[in-house]
Parts: C-alpha cells; sequence; structure tokens
C-alpha cells in the first residue's frame, strides 16, 4: 500500500518561507514522477512543482525562481521549499505520485491529505 504523509504548512507573513515535507511509503517503482499542487478555496487545483526520476524538475510560472522541489531518496522524501511567499499562495499543498506526470494532472496516482498554508499581507 501506497501512502503519502505532508508536513510543514502553516502560517506565515509575505516574504516568508515555509518547507514542505511529504513522505512517501510503500512506492517501490523505479520509475516516478512526484509533485507538488494546490488548492485554494473556490479555485481549481494547480501543478506547483514536479520531479521525475531521472532528476528533472518543472515548475508553474507562477512560482518559478521562488519555490524548490527536491527529494531524498535515502529518506523517501519529497520537499517542497517555498521562498518569498506571497498571500495568493495560500492553499491546501498536495503532493503526489505516480509512474507519469500527466496521471497527476489527470487527478489519478496516489496523494497525500494536504497541508495548509497561509500568507497573510
Amino acid at each position: 500500500q501506497v501512502l503519502l504523509v505532508e508536513s510543514g504548512g502553516g502560517s506565515v507573513q509575505a516574504g516568508g518561507s515555509l518547507r514542505l515535507s511529504c513522505v512517501v511509503y510503500g512506492y517501490t517503482y523505479s520509475d516516478y514522477c512526484m509533485a507538488w499542487f494546490r488548492q485554494a478555496p473556490g479555485k481549481e487545483r494547480e501543478g506547483v512543482a514536479a520531479i521525475d526520476s531521472d532528476g528533472s524538475t518543472s515548475y508553474a510560472d507562477s512560482v518559478k525562481g521562488r519555490f524548490t522541489i527536491s527529494q531524498d531518496n535515502a529518506k523517501n522524501t519529497l520537499y517542497l521549499q517555498m521562498n518569498s511567499l506571497k498571500p495568493e499562495d495560500t492553499a491546501m499543498y498536495y503532493c503526489a505520485a505516480d509512474h507519469e506526470c500527466r496521471t497527476l494532472v489527470a487527478g489519478g496516482g496516489y496523494w497525500g491529505q494536504g497541508t495548509q498554508v497561509t500568507v497573510s499581507s
């Protein structure tokens, strides 16, 4: 059974930083795409950042230069370092994993329960 557990969310003032973590249990496949998504109240879920098993990364335009996705394979952990946070970054953040990123974009794959990030102005 695959289980993803996020942590690290919280409340921060604009300009501040947070680091989200996602521990992945039971995902034993060598090929993967792991990603962070977010969803704000009344808005559609959007992809924030992704990393694949080759180490390639991609980011939403809205977070480029401010957020960094990384992984520690020894700890089975995915991270999202968020700097220069803005009020519009406020959302529930989810980590997700599957063989292919397009599966995650379609809402499939394995998902965590989410961690709330709130940025005040």
